[in-house]
């Protein structure tokens, strides 16, 4: 991780490039630092985080005041820190009687706060939770005792995970973690705090500062989505096609137990929904052996997407995968013990994420948690389908060669969609094709749960989602579209987007006729789309001219009357 004197020279690079997003900074302390060290993070994950910074302690003056320049400043991220040491502060001014009440005394003015801005803003808010502090007054009968601060504080941090349950636009950023990790030392440094009101010691900032810049960066489409691995000494110890099954490196005795635990991290990530790819130099059928057949294996073959085993090199391996998926590499990330490797790969596909893991195994694990590689600010059932759908999509292709035609393909697949408005149950799905589409997204619009139950409600806002299943599979919820009322004859497409896993399959299509079919009904006349460039959106530049829209001041416009329905394979 770079040094805060390093984030500091970034601020001087050309930001002109970078996505903007605004970002409003309180605290009860000194921030100015921390402002500068996100902004300087924001630059090396590819954001123009444009910081505005509320003065020393304004936190409730701005928030609770309409007129403050909070508001005037209107950010799309409002991040809150108030730190553990105010509130100790505050704890000893308490009598006796209230210590009991403090954890549940700052939950009430932190909905408060966030009640407030929601009023006034459609914004995210990252509150950062409290650090701990053992002033030892009852030592570790602390643990036992109510009104001890340190169990008011950790109360407290509990029932801020509760709050965030119950909140969709409220996400915690954990400082509790970070100064688990790095240590309360090099966390704070009380001369530091007493001299200039900064809990933040000059050395944490940019841990702290690229744990916040992950949040955002997942707030608006900036995540992993794909974990590719090589197989020998990376999942297991030794190589397989010489030492064979029996001798390779797994279970709970000596350093076979660091492969073991690896495979288990690895399998909580797909069962979030990370998908697994192999990229190995290998025999297939020896490379899937071990997955097959050996009793200490923790993955198997139905965990991975994607099996590239063979002789070939790894790059171009990896661009497979990467044509497969249809993701971007930027998307992926790819774990390899071999700095050759790691150093080729890294040469030819440079958006692709490959950390330098540690030469003993030992090590991996504690390495790459410290990265948090895998942000999300969403998770949904589908998640955990996800390998599973792409595995019956390399099915779909495998069949599509038997065919001498598209039509003939399409038509094999007996496809059928469901059409529904935005319901409590595709919510969270919904919300998160909103932040994680990226490439088939035609304004980039992100929307959380909030947001997505707020338009469910809108008299104003019409709302359709698009599932997708065939005889191979269901491909659960594929496509969104949020029209919007803008005249009395026009509807406004305000987002549209799909999942790249159903192109070429006629959705979009479908999706048209369905929207035509509802305009027509209500009464309007015109649909009224907009495309909006950004770096991962040009494969549908042209999707509204193909769709027989006609370009009009920088708009495309869709007269219903003169509309020919078009023709898909989709029930």
């Amino acid at each position: 991780m770079k040094l805060f004197s390093q984030l500091k020279k970034n601020l001087k690079n050309d930001f002109s490039s970078l996505q903007p997003v605004k970002v409003a900074l309180l605290g009860d302390t000194a921030t100015q630092f921390l402002s500068q060290a996100i902004r300087g993070i924001g630059f090396d994950a590819g954001l123009d985080l444009q910081m505005w910074e509320a003065n020393f302690n304004q936190v409730e003056r701005q928030i609770f005041d309409n007129t403050s320049s909070l508001y005037e400043f209107k950010p799309d991220v409002v991040i809150i820190f108030q730190s553990s040491h105010k509130l100790l502060e505050t704890y000893n001014k308490l009598g006796s009687e209230e210590y009991d009440s403090l954890a549940n005394n700052r939950l009430a003015l932190i909905d408060s706060l966030c009640t407030a801005i929601n009023t006034r803003l459609n914004t995210r808010i990252i509150y950062y939770n409290y650090t701990e502090i053992d002033d030892a007054v009852f030592g570790s009968y602390a643990n036992k005792v109510t009104s001890s601060f340190l169990f008011q504080i950790r109360k407290l941090n509990y029932e801020l995970m509760t709050y965030a349950m119950e909140h969709a636009s409220f996400y915690i950023c954990d400082l509790s973690a970070i100064q688990n990790q790095y240590g309360k030392a090099t966390f704070f440094q009380p001369s530091v705090y007493i001299n200039s009101e900064m809990v933040l010691s000059i050395d944490i900032l940019p841990a702290v500062a690229s744990k916040t810049v992950d949040i955002i960066g997942a707030l608006f489409g900036r995540f992993k989505k794909c974990l590719i691995f090589d197989l020998d000494n990376t999942i297991w110890g030794g190589v397989i096609g010489d030492d064979g099954l029996e001798n390779i490196q797994l279970g709970s005795l000596g350093i076979g137990k660091a492969f073991t635990a690896f495979q288990y991290w690895i399998k909580k990530l797909k069962n979030r929904g990370i998908i697994l790819a192999v990229c190995s130099k290998n025999t297939e059928a020896v490379a899937k052996g071990p997955f097959e057949k050996h009793p200490d294996m923790v993955l198997r073959l139905e965990d991975i997407a994607v099996f590239n085993a063979n002789w070939d090199n790894k790059v171009e391996n990896i661009r497979q995968i990467q044509s497969v998926l249809n993701i971007s590499f930027d998307s992926m990330v790819f774990l390899d013990d071999n700095p050759f490797e790691r150093n080729m790969v890294r040469e030819h596909i440079p958006t692709l994420t490959i950390p330098e893991l540690p030469e003993d195994p030992a090590n991996f694990l504690e390495y790459l948690y410290g990265l948090n590689l895998f942000e999300t600010t969403s998770v949904s059932d589908e998640d955990t389908r996800r390998a599973k759908q792409y595995q019956t999509e390399a099915k779909r292709n495998a069949e599509k060669q038997i065919y001498v035609n598209e039509d003939s393909f399409l038509e094999s697949l007996n496809m059928t969609c469901l059409v529904e408005p935005f319901t409590s149950f595709n919510t969270p799905r919904v919300a998160q094709l909103s932040q994680r589409s990226n490439q088939f997204n035609l304004r980039t619009v992100r929307y959380t749960e909030a947001d997505i139950k707020m338009l469910a409600d809108s008299p104003d806002a019409f709302t359709f989602s698009f599932t997708l299943a065939d005889k191979f599979g269901d491909n659960g919820l594929t496509g969104v579209v949020i029209l919007k009322k803008e005249t009395e004859d026009t509807l406004f497409i305000d987002t549209w987007l799909m999942s790249c896993r159903v192109l070429k399959r006629g959705m979009e299509s479908f999706t048209l006729n369905t929207l035509v079919d509802f305009v027509k009904e209500n009464g309007y006349k015109y649909l009224k789309g907009e495309y909006l460039p950004t770096p991962k959106n040009e494969i549908v530049r042209d999707h509204y001219a193909d769709l027989g829209f006609s370009k009009n001041e920088g708009s495309w416009i869709l007269d219903i009357n003169t509309y020919q329905p078009k023709k898909t394979y989709i029930n």
